[in-house]
């Protein structure tokens, strides 16, 4: 049976910038970086404290993911955080737009959106 999310992929349009948002800005831990040169592709695993990683990927000439009108497929990842104001806060600082925060019906919970480099939809759903 499932036991958990080991990982989520993401192709993205500049590796550097990508890399930068996901580390640094979003604090997810470098596990390991490869040079695929017969792909001509970077791949690097990335970490948070909670085990979950997300692969991201560089492939020369990708084509972008259409998500507007919202297309078929994953529709966007969404984070736990504890303090949601405090990350919105946070994220403004860094001169990422946040969505005005909403209330998820069904739980109570608060979440809000934002965009990674390459306008992928990312949520902040506070525990």
């Amino acid at each position: 049976m499932l036991t958990g999310t080991h990982h989520i992929a993401i192709i993205c349009s500049d590796y550097l910038r990508s890399k930068m948002f996901y580390n640094e800005l979003l604090g997810f831990v470098i596990i390991a970086e490869n040079y695929r040169a017969e792909r001509q592709s970077y791949k690097l695993d990335l970490q948070l404290p909670d085990g979950t990683q997300i692969e991201l990927f560089s492939f020369p000439n990708s084509v972008p993911r259409p998500s507007r009108p919202e297309a078929q497929g994953l529709r966007h990842l969404a984070f736990s955080v504890d303090n949601l104001d405090a990350f919105i806060c946070y994220l403004y600082q860094h001169s990422v737009s946040v969505e005005p925060v909403r209330v998820d019906p069904f739980t109570g919970k608060r979440f809000t959106f934002f965009k990674d480099p390459d306008d992928l939809p990312l949520e902040l759903y506070e525990q």
